[in-house]
């Protein structure tokens, strides 16, 4: 058997079909978007949704809450589906409602996404005033019970307090260095240098608008992007998370982006008419095309076993620390 292949961030349009692929892609386990900027109630129906999908597909997909799934997925055939969320919002202002949700499976929880949220600042704010004094306690609470820190879509001061903050390891599941294509959503070398040096884990996008010439990125630039990253950053910090929105319709952008917070359209860093998802580069079109990234990687120079951590055994380590609730501390 080969080594894991394990994709750090997804927000398809799920499916048969797509479980279908994921299948014959041979991908293990998947953290997979459930909230962008639902209320807790709302992502519980969430929670729901994909309970049936279990139910209805049981030899293609099953719930993922520890690594050790995935190792049950991989000997039965199956892919692990791991849940998170790329924004506080299911956690409200309740710090309780930490503790509930990674009981329900989240296993991921961005402080903050494009804007403000009450934990930490997003990438598109002119002002990053850091981790706020709400925030410094929900990242407490998420290290006690095992709910991971994750900071791709927050601004650089904040990604940066969060990594020396948290007790345990963050990450930013799915970005790009800013030095190779400059999206706002792309990472400074000071941030990914703290979260790395710090433990964390960072998962390369192959959504268009964080890679160099967006939907002709060409694979062989994107895997050398890869292996210099591993050059500067150690190998052992870096993953896969492609940012797939496979099947999504334009519409679902106004979700991500807008939500409920705006009456106007935020265009985000695709075109400046009505915003939709840019077409994906020829040599990754959804989960089948997981090969592509391994041969390109193989063509850098890489050998077998560091082609294995970047595709999935990296992730597979990050999840056994980082899934488990804390030993309880007295003092």
């Amino acid at each position: 058997m080969t080594g894991y292949l394990i994709d750090g961030l997804q927000y398809a349009n799920w499916s048969e079909k797509i479980f279908r692929q994921l299948r014959a892609g041979g991908v293990d386990a998947v953290h997979v978007t459930i909230a962008y900027h639902e209320t807790f109630r709302e992502t519980v129906l969430n929670f729901e949704k994909w309970n049936r999908w279990f139910d209805l597909y049981p030899d293609l997909i099953m719930k993922g809450q520890w690594a050790s799934d995935i190792d049950v997925a991989r000997n039965t055939g199956r892919t692990a589906v791991f849940f998170g969320f790329q924004n506080p919002s299911p956690i409200e202002d309740d710090i309780g409602l930490v503790e509930i949700l990674h009981t329900l499976g989240a296993r991921f929880m961005q402080l903050s996404y494009n804007n403000q949220s009450l934990l930490a600042t997003g990438c598109y704010e002119a002002e990053d005033p850091g981790i706020t004094r709400m925030g410094r306690q929900v990242i407490k609470e998420m290290n006690r019970v095992g709910l991971v820190v994750d900071m791709s879509h927050s601004a650089d001061r904040s990604t940066i307090e969060a990594a020396e903050i948290s007790e345990r390891p963050i990450t930013v599941t799915h970005a790009n260095p800013h030095d190779w294509h400059p999206a706002l959503r792309n990472k400074r070398d000071a941030v990914i240098r703290a979260v790395t040096e710090n433990g964390g884990m960072l998962g390369f996008s192959v959504y268009p608008h964080h890679m160099r010439d967006k939907s002709a990125c060409t694979l062989d630039s994107f895997c050398e992007m890869i292996a210099r990253t591993a050059d500067r950053y150690g190998i052992a910090h870096l993953g896969i998370g492609t940012d797939l929105c496979q099947d999504q319709p334009d519409s679902v952008v106004e979700w991500m982006r807008v939500g409920r917070w705006s009456k106007d359209i935020d265009y985000g860093e695709g075109s400046a008419s009505a915003p939709g998802f840019p077409p994906m580069p020829g040599w990754f079109r959804d989960n089948r095309d997981f090969g592509n990234i391994a041969n390109g990687l193989r063509k850098t120079g890489m050998n077998r076993d560091e082609v294995g951590a970047i595709m999935g055994g990296n992730w597979y380590r990050f999840f056994a620390a980082n899934f488990t609730p804390k030993a309880a501390s007295h003092g």
